[in-house]
């Protein structure tokens, strides 16, 4: 776990606040902090690759993750199970259409993917809505959180590939510079 005063998060939550602002007029911030937190909690393979199957195999596609998350026909052994999944889902598909919308095509020509029958804009709205779901006990206060993080999926993936594109250029300085006179 990446701690709130690492240099990663406070560039992430920069980045996201400003773009988020700026870009799309989002000003929450506990919407803004939820973003730049996934981004830093991200940057570990092991976090972006957490849901498993029953036989220890992370999965990949958001089409096994849909099917994992069923607690009535599928292998989620409780409605707590669903909401992890859900949640990740709703985390995966935000994470990956904003940051690297490139790859979900390139990640469906592979063959035998459940995901290449699957919109992952949908799935990722649908998984945070059903999140937003669960809010008696310890979800009471996380619940309108999600429910924003659905209604606004979009504008938050909009706003991520505004991040993505900053920090394309922050690892381009040429590129940087040559923007900097053309303005």
């Amino acid at each position: 776990m990446i701690p709130d005063d690492h240099p990663l998060q406070k560039l992430f939550m920069e980045l996201v606040a400003r773009h988020y602002a700026e870009e799309i007029g989002i000003r929450d911030s506990e919407l803004v902090g939820y973003v730049a937190h996934l981004l830093t909690e991200f940057c570990d393979a092991e976090q972006l690759f957490k849901i498993h199957n029953a036989a220890g195999k992370p999965l990949m596609d958001v089409g096994e993750m849909l099917v994992e998350s069923n607690p009535v026909f599928g292998p989620a052994p409780s409605f707590d199970r669903e909401r992890q999944v859900r949640k990740h889902i709703g985390d995966y598909t935000l994470f990956f259409a904003g940051m690297f919308p490139e790859s979900i095509n390139h990640l469906r020509l592979r063959r035998d993917r459940v995901e290449n029958f699957i919109d992952w804009v949908k799935a990722g709205k649908e998984s945070y809505y059903i999140v937003s779901k669960f809010d008696c006990f310890e979800y009471t206060k996380v619940a309108p959180l999600f429910q924003k993080l659905s209604n606004q999926f979009e504008q938050c993936v909009y706003g991520l590939n505004c991040v993505k594109n900053e920090l394309q250029e922050l690892q381009h300085p040429v590129m940087r510079r040559t923007n900097e006179l053309l303005m």
